[in-house]
């Protein structure tokens, strides 16, 4: 078999086979970020399918949660929003910062005129 012949058969390997997953999983994270800026699903880590699926699924949830929300009363306690599910070569969202004691009295003071 030739150098050509086996990188032809690699190239056309499914997206969710072993060794493009092992090949995509040995990307940095620049070159993530370039692949899914060109456009390329069918060299994402999961088959159309599979992110189309994960699409469902989170969009299902999504309308689940407004109609709780649009259906409750409004006194008792909300529900929480729903989180993606996580998608292989998608970093996990950072947590929004907690803000301190210090900042939120200097945020008080300057909503009540404390800057003036």
């Amino acid at each position: 078999m030739t150098w050509r012949r086996l990188r032809v058969i690699i190239q056309h390997l499914p997206p969710e086979s072993h060794t493009m997953t092992a090949l995509r999983n040995a990307m940095s994270d620049e070159e993530l970020a370039e692949q899914a800026e060109s456009g390329e699903p069918d060299r994402a880590r999961w088959s159309q399918a599979e992110q189309l699926l994960a699409l469902i699924v989170d969009r299902l949830a999504r309308l689940e949660y407004v109609t709780v929300l649009a259906n409750s009363d409004g006194k008792g306690r909300k529900p929480t929003p729903p989180e993606p599910i996580a998608r292989p070569g998608a970093k996990p969202r950072k947590p929004k910062p907690k803000m301190s004691e210090s900042s939120a009295s200097i945020l008080f003071d300057l909503i009540n005129g404390g800057a003036a």
